[in-house]
C-alpha cells in the first residue's frame, strides 16, 4: 500500500464533518492539505489545527470560476496536486410532491454539478501527477430511500459521473474512485434528525446494514485508506459492499411489500413535518446556500 506522506490532497466540503475529519487523518499520515469550502472561519480553524504547511480557500463548487481559483491557489501555494476528494454535499429532506423545487435543483447543483466543476478544474493537475480523484457518493446511490429523492438522484449521478471519468482518464494514469458512506455521525445527519423526528424513525426501520451509523473518525480513516490504495470503491461501513452487489433488491417487489406498511404511515408524517418547518434544507445549509 503506497503512503500519502508528502502528497498534496485537496478536499471540498472540508470545513466540518467527513471532509474535516479526512483532512485530519491524512495530515496525520503526512499529507499536505488544501481545504476548500463555504465556511472560512471553520476552514481556517481546521487548517490551524493541522499545523503549518497547509492551505485553505473559500469556494463554491457550483461556481466553476470559484473552484478553479481555489484549485489554482492550492497549486500555487503547495506546488502541485496529487489527490482530490470531491466531498462537498447537501442533503434536503422532503418528498417530490411537497419539497421546495429550489432545494431539489440546489442539491443536484452541489452534489452532482459540483463534482463536475471540481473534477474539471483539478484533472489537468492530476494528469501531471498521475494522481487520484475520489468522488463522495453515498449508499443512497444504490439504495433509494423515500423522502430523500434529491439526495438519492444527485448521489446516483455522482457515482455514474465518477465511473465515466474513470474510463476517460485511466489511460493517462489517473485513478478515479467513488465513496459510498452510509449514515455518518456528522452535523448534516444530526441537523436533519433534529428537524424531523420521522426521518430518524424511518432510518431505524431500514434493514441492516442500511441503518448502520458510523463515527466520523472511522469514516475519515476509511477514506484515507481508500486514498492510499487509490481505491475504485470505498464503502463505509464495509458491509455496504453487499448492498452494492444487491443494488436491485431495495426496489424489488418483496422489499416494496415489506416497506409499504411503514412508508404508508411515515411518509405522510414526514411531509407534515417538512411543511411545518417551512424549508427543505437545514438552517445552516439554508444560510450557506442563500
Amino acid at each position: 500500500m503506497p503512503n500519502v506522506s508528502g502528497k498534496v490532497v485537496l478536499i471540498t466540503g472540508a470545513a466540518r464533518g467527513i471532509g474535516a475529519q479526512t483532512a485530519r487523518e491524512l495530515a496525520r499520515r503526512g499529507a499536505r492539505l488544501a481545504l476548500v469550502g463555504l465556511e472560512p472561519d471553520e476552514l481556517a480553524a481546521v487548517a490551524a489545527e493541522l499545523g503549518d504547511g497547509h492551505f485553505w480557500a473559500e469556494a463554491d463548487v457550483t461556481d466553476p470560476d470559484s473552484i478553479e481559483a481555489a484549485v489554482a491557489g492550492a497549486v500555487e501555494k503547495l506546488g502541485r496536486l496529487d489527490v482530490v476528494i470531491a466531498n462537498a454535499g447537501i442533503a434536503p429532506i422532503g418528498t417530490v410532491r411537497h419539497s421546495d423545487p429550489r432545494a431539489f435543483v440546489k442539491t443536484v447543483d452541489v452534489n452532482l454539478n459540483g463534482v463536475f466543476h471540481t473534477a474539471r478544474a483539478a484533472l489537468p493537475h492530476l494528469i501531471d501527477r498521475r494522481g487520484y480523484l475520489l468522488v463522495v457518493s453515498s449508499l443512497s446511490a444504490f439504495s433509494p430511500t423515500g423522502g430523500m429523492a434529491a439526495y438519492t438522484a444527485s448521489k446516483a449521478g455522482s457515482e455514474a459521473l465518477a465511473s465515466a471519468i474513470h474510463s476517460e482518464v485511466a489511460h493517462l494514469g489517473v485513478a478515479v474512485g467513488s465513496a459510498h458512506p452510509s449514515w455518518i455521525d456528522t452535523d448534516m445527519v444530526r441537523d436533519v434528525a433534529k428537524d424531523l423526528r420521522t426521518f430518524e424513525a424511518m432510518r431505524k426501520r431500514l434493514p441492516w446494514p442500511m441503518r448502520a451509523t458510523t463515527s466520523v473518525e472511522d469514516c475519515g480513516k476509511a477514506f484515507a485508506d481508500g486514498v492510499e490504495r487509490r481505491a475504485r470503491r470505498v464503502y463505509v461501513p464495509r458491509a455496504i459492499m453487499v448492498m452494492h452487489w444487491l443494488r436491485n433488491v431495495p426496489s424489488s417487489r418483496l422489499a416494496e411489500r415489506l416497506m409499504l406498511p411503514i412508508l404508508r404511515r411515515l411518509i405522510p408524517q414526514l411531509e407534515k413535518e417538512v411543511t411545518g418547518l417551512g424549508r427543505s434544507l437545514s438552517e445552516r445549509h439554508q444560510k450557506l446556500q442563500g
